[in-house]
């Protein structure tokens, strides 16, 4: 058990770091649960009264540790059938040819998610389309890409994890 204290210590202290606080954690956490949440309930969970929770709420926005709060729709029940992650490889990775890659991929509604990643390949995509033949099409486009070497597809059958980030307890 001395690993899970020690583990513990090390997330509080990161925390700390970060000027973050037990109830700012809680705050954070309930959000994650529901972004929707009145200030009242939110604030009835976290143990503190409606207007300073409604302060720590605006100050985690303004430090840039809440980043948006949207909606997370049903790519199913909205006609977006094909779910695929996408991997794709560059021939250099030059500044000019990753940025000109990324602001082609701002303009690519399909793509949902772009992360540039170590190993084998560059980027990371997560892609959807409501039916395979416009899959096909945008791996097209992607392949078609000035600077664009390789790029390989993973069709997804079924989400099976989908969790808001581990947050320290203190």
């Amino acid at each position: 058990m001395a690993n899970s204290g020690t583990a513990r210590n090390h997330e509080c202290q990161r925390a700390e770091e970060l000027g973050l606080d037990g109830i700012d954690l809680r705050i954070l956490s309930e959000l994650q649960k529901n972004g929707r949440i009145a200030n009242n309930e939110l604030s009835d969970r976290v143990g503190i009264s409606p207007p300073p929770c409604l302060r720590r709420v605006r100050a985690l926005h303004a430090r840039g540790f809440i980043k948006t709060i949207r909606a997370i729709l049903d790519e199913k029940l909205l006609g977006y059938e094909i779910v695929s992650f996408v991997t794709v490889a560059l021939e250099g990775h030059a500044e000019p040819g990753l940025i000109e890659f990324e602001a082609t991929i701002q303009n690519l509604p399909p793509v949902q998610e772009c992360w540039l990643v170590s190993g084998e390949m560059d980027y990371l995509l997560k892609c959807v389309t409501p039916s395979i033949t416009e899959m096909q099409a945008l791996i097209g486009q992607l392949a078609s890409m000035p600077n664009v070497r390789n790029v390989k597809s993973f069709l997804t059958l079924r989400g099976t994890k989908d969790a808001p980030l581990p947050l320290p307890t203190m």
